[in-house]
């Protein structure tokens, strides 16, 4: 192996550890993990309310029908 040869392959060994100790994404999987989170159960709950309202306007309208 030439000189140059080895210290192009020492520059990559020393990148790729800096990449390993690197941890600056790792915050932003995190907050992307928490998003996730938040969006399914607002997601749950908002259905759990459609069924809900769904229910009250069928009683509602079923008490009008058979007033009419």
């Amino acid at each position: 192996m030439r000189r140059g040869e080895c210290m192009t392959l020492m520059n990559l060994v020393t990148r790729m550890r800096a990449l390993k100790r690197d941890e600056s994404g790792q915050d932003l999987l995190e907050y992307a993990l928490l998003v996730a989170l938040i969006a399914i159960v607002c997601f749950v709950a908002v259905q759990a309310a459609g069924n809900s309202v769904n229910s009250i306007f069928s009683t509602i309208a079923g008490s009008l029908a058979a007033l009419a």
